[in-house]
Protein backbone atom coordinates (compact mmCIF):
# COMPACT_ATOMS: atom_id res chain seq x y z
CA UNK A 1 0.00 0.00 0.00
CA UNK A 2 1.11 3.48 -0.42
CA UNK A 3 2.16 5.65 2.45
CA UNK A 4 -0.84 8.17 3.12
CA UNK A 5 -0.69 11.12 5.02
CA UNK A 6 -3.45 11.54 7.62
CA UNK A 7 -3.88 15.10 5.91
CA UNK A 8 -3.81 16.31 2.81
CA UNK A 9 -5.95 19.37 2.44
CA UNK A 10 -7.22 21.74 5.10
CA UNK A 11 -9.99 25.07 4.63
CA UNK A 12 -9.87 28.11 6.87
CA UNK A 13 -13.58 29.65 6.83
CA UNK A 14 -14.20 33.26 5.87
CA UNK A 15 -17.45 36.02 6.45
CA UNK A 16 -15.32 38.27 4.93
CA UNK A 17 -12.92 36.90 2.42
CA UNK A 18 -11.01 40.01 0.99
CA UNK A 19 -9.96 40.75 4.79
CA UNK A 20 -9.10 37.27 5.24
CA UNK A 21 -7.22 36.98 2.15
CA UNK A 22 -5.61 40.11 3.35
CA UNK A 23 -4.52 38.93 6.94
CA UNK A 24 -2.97 35.39 5.70
CA UNK A 25 -0.92 37.64 3.09
CA UNK A 26 0.19 40.21 5.56
CA UNK A 27 1.26 38.11 8.42
CA UNK A 28 2.35 35.14 6.19
CA UNK A 29 3.72 37.32 3.68
CA UNK A 30 2.45 35.61 0.32
CA UNK A 31 0.41 35.89 -2.07
CA UNK A 32 -2.33 33.55 -2.16
CA UNK A 33 -3.88 32.55 -4.95
CA UNK A 34 -7.57 33.18 -5.91
CA UNK A 35 -9.75 30.54 -7.36
CA UNK A 36 -13.37 29.35 -7.20
CA UNK A 37 -14.84 25.86 -7.20
CA UNK A 38 -18.90 25.92 -7.19
CA UNK A 39 -20.27 28.05 -4.25
CA UNK A 40 -16.88 28.60 -2.70
CA UNK A 41 -14.44 31.55 -3.48
CA UNK A 42 -11.03 30.52 -2.39
CA UNK A 43 -7.31 32.00 -1.98
CA UNK A 44 -5.12 28.49 -2.19
CA UNK A 45 -1.98 28.73 0.42
CA UNK A 46 1.18 28.36 -1.73
CA UNK A 47 2.19 24.74 -1.67
CA UNK A 48 3.22 21.27 -3.83
CA UNK A 49 1.74 18.11 -4.42
CA UNK A 50 4.81 16.14 -3.39
CA UNK A 51 5.90 17.85 -0.25
CA UNK A 52 3.62 19.76 1.42
CA UNK A 53 -0.50 19.97 2.67
CA UNK A 54 -2.65 22.17 0.92
CA UNK A 55 -5.08 24.44 2.02
CA UNK A 56 -6.95 27.52 1.49
CA UNK A 57 -9.02 30.08 2.82
CA UNK A 58 -12.96 30.07 1.96
CA UNK A 59 -15.44 31.36 1.94
CA UNK A 60 -18.81 29.31 0.92
CA UNK A 61 -22.61 29.06 2.00
CA UNK A 62 -23.38 26.94 5.26
CA UNK A 63 -19.81 27.15 6.19
CA UNK A 64 -18.77 29.54 9.21
CA UNK A 65 -15.53 30.59 10.91
CA UNK A 66 -15.29 30.35 14.23
CA UNK A 67 -13.69 29.05 17.01
CA UNK A 68 -13.96 25.59 18.72
CA UNK A 69 -13.57 23.30 15.57
CA UNK A 70 -10.16 21.83 14.06
CA UNK A 71 -6.86 23.65 15.00
CA UNK A 72 -4.52 23.70 11.73
CA UNK A 73 -1.05 24.34 12.40
CA UNK A 74 0.81 27.03 9.75
CA UNK A 75 4.59 26.09 8.97
CA UNK A 76 5.90 29.18 9.26
CA UNK A 77 9.96 28.05 9.31
CA UNK A 78 12.02 29.94 10.74
CA UNK A 79 9.88 33.31 10.57
CA UNK A 80 7.79 32.59 13.84
CA UNK A 81 8.10 35.82 15.57
CA UNK A 82 7.69 37.47 12.96
CA UNK A 83 4.42 36.36 12.22
CA UNK A 84 3.19 36.81 15.74
CA UNK A 85 4.01 40.18 15.57
CA UNK A 86 2.63 41.22 12.30
CA UNK A 87 -0.65 39.26 13.24
CA UNK A 88 -2.16 42.47 15.92
CA UNK A 89 -1.62 45.05 13.25
CA UNK A 90 -3.43 43.02 10.30
CA UNK A 91 -6.61 42.32 13.01
CA UNK A 92 -6.18 39.39 14.36
CA UNK A 93 -4.99 38.69 18.34
CA UNK A 94 -2.13 36.59 19.51
CA UNK A 95 -3.70 33.47 21.90
CA UNK A 96 -0.37 31.92 23.02
CA UNK A 97 2.90 33.75 22.16
CA UNK A 98 5.76 31.96 21.18
CA UNK A 99 5.91 28.09 23.58
CA UNK A 100 8.79 25.71 23.10
CA UNK A 101 7.51 21.74 22.32
CA UNK A 102 10.73 20.49 23.21
CA UNK A 103 12.23 18.67 20.28
CA UNK A 104 9.54 19.49 17.95
CA UNK A 105 10.09 23.08 17.89
CA UNK A 106 7.99 26.01 18.90
CA UNK A 107 4.44 27.29 18.04
CA UNK A 108 1.79 30.01 18.31
CA UNK A 109 -1.65 30.12 18.92
CA UNK A 110 -3.81 33.23 17.11
CA UNK A 111 -6.73 34.33 16.23
CA UNK A 112 -7.36 35.60 12.25
CA UNK A 113 -9.43 38.32 11.53
CA UNK A 114 -12.71 35.86 10.97
CA UNK A 115 -12.58 34.76 14.49
CA UNK A 116 -10.60 31.39 13.60
CA UNK A 117 -7.96 29.79 15.94
CA UNK A 118 -4.82 28.58 14.09
CA UNK A 119 -1.80 27.14 15.16
CA UNK A 120 1.75 28.09 13.57
CA UNK A 121 4.61 26.14 13.99
CA UNK A 122 8.64 26.00 13.55
CA UNK A 123 11.63 24.26 14.19
CA UNK A 124 13.73 27.72 15.23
Amino acid sequence: MDKKDAINWFEIHSSEFARAKNFYETVLQTQLMETSCGPAQMAIFPYTKENAVGGAIVQMPDHAPGAGGTLVYLNVEGDLDGVLSRVPAAGGEVLKPRFAIGEHGFIGVIRDSEGNVVGLHSMV
